[in-house]
């Protein structure tokens, strides 16, 4: 008995912590020239929402002098390869 449920919450919190990742798809320019991009990072996972996403992306991406202009969404793992062509070379780079 105890086997089982040591192994239904191995499961579980396996399940959890696979389900923590957190990610956002966010639009950023750079000016002059006026350069757009839109891309896809990694985020923390501990307050997945659009403005923690905000908040955590902005240093990173004004770090290379790009400004934030807005996160379209955030979202877990199971969102990546269907945006993973339209970030192209922004996709996890931030």
């Amino acid at each position: 008995m105890k086997t089982v449920a040591f192994g239904i919450a191995l499961l579980l919190s396996l399940s959890t912590a696979a389900s923590a990742e957190c990610y956002a798809d966010y639009k950023a320019k750079k000016e002059p020239p006026l350069q757009l991009h839109y891309g896809v990072a990694q985020v923390s996972d501990s307050n997945c929402s659009r403005g923690a996403a905000q908040a955590e992306l902005a240093p990173r991406l004004a770090s290379d002098g790009w400004t934030m202009l807005n996160v379209v969404s955030t979202f877990g793992p199971e969102g990546l390869a269907e945006r993973k062509a339209s970030a192209g070379a922004y996709f996890l780079r931030y």
